[in-house]
């Protein structure tokens, strides 16, 4: 076998579970994904990870872990992941022009925006719809701005565009938001921002690029245009897994079902993070996932060598 472990993904989880697994000296590969950025990573101030009272950048965060990883010997590589398949003592995983075989994987793939599935979103894709306040909130400088969404990630990115925009309209379906405490306060004390509650986005307007966007009231039923400049979506998580079904057992959402030590419905493959079925999805609950993982990985990886502790 190439190595001993290969874990997909290279957020908080599967950087956690590299520098676990390389300080077991496993030999441990991480792929890391071009095409969707992790989560942390486009997060522009992370201020709930212990140990940073002041908080810190995703972007930042990630690289520490990085560095951490590589430290102990973990490999790194930035490609997208094509195939997974079965080996009568491992597996092999086809990643774009390199195919190499492993023991043991840990999935670490982590989930990318969801969509509002409305008229218009596709279309102005890149054109006044975005997913990521923080990749795109300085292109609104002085302009109006519309977030769709109620809960931590919304709040959190609709208080960053305060720092550029004019004016930014929160969308709720509900009366009340379901973010933490603390992040609605400062939400209700920033004067750039309003709320429009009990009431859902149903199509994105414009010719060219956004002008607008249709909202329904959900108890009146009344309809509204309401101008704007952009439109940022934050309702939720998909998990990628798409390359996964029909290998492991997932559940109706599509995240990935592990037990508490991590382990799939595979032997072998481990699973941590965002991806998996949990009730809490933060960075800090990636760490933890990605230590369980990376031990559990140690302990079959050593007992397939013969080398395991008992």
């Amino acid at each position: 076998m190439d190595y001993d472990v290969i874990i997909i993904g290279g957020g908080p989880a599967g950087l956690t579970a590299a520098i676990y697994t390389s300080r077991a000296r496993l030999k441990t590969l991480v792929i890391e994904s071009y095409s969707v950025p992790g989560q942390a990573i486009i997060t522009d101030s992370i201020e709930n990870f212990p140990g940073f009272p002041e908080g810190i950048n995703g972007f930042e965060l990630v690289e520490k872990f990085k560095k951490q990883a590589e430290k102990f010997g973990a490999e790194l590589i930035v490609k997208n992941v094509e195939k997974i398949e079965q080996l009568q003592d491992g597996w092999r995983i086809k990643a774009e022009d390199k195919t190499c075989t492993t023991l043991s994987i840990i999935i670490a793939t982590g989930a990318h925006p969801r969509k509002l599935d409305v008229p218009g979103e596709n279309k102005f894709t890149g054109k006044g719809v975005s997913y990521c306040a923080t990749c795109d909130g300085a292109l609104y400088r002085d302009k109006d701005v519309v977030v769709v969404g109620g809960g931590d990630t919304a709040i959190d990115e609709a208080l960053f565009l305060t720092k550029f925009a004019k004016k930014v309209t929160l969308i709720h379906r509900r009366d009340r938001l379901r973010a933490t405490k603390i992040l609605q306060e400062r939400a209700s004390a920033n004067k750039k921002m309003e709320f429009m509650w009990e009431s859902k986005a149903i199509e994105i307007l414009g010719k060219d690029k956004v002008e607008g966007v249709k909202i329904k009231n959900i108890n009146t039923k009344k309809d509204t245009d309401l101008l704007c400049d952009g439109v940022f979506v934050f309702v939720g998580y998909e998990p990628n897994t798409d390359l996964l079904k029909g290998l492991l057992k997932l559940d109706k959402k599509s995240y990935i079902l592990t037990d508490d030590d991590m382990n799939t419905s595979k032997k072998g493959i481990f699973s941590c993070g965002d991806c998996r079925k949990k009730l809490l999805r933060q960075v800090v609950t990636a760490c933890g996932d990605g230590a369980t993982a990376a031990f559990s990985a140690q302990q079959y990886v050593e007992k397939l060598k013969g080398t395991a502790y008992e």
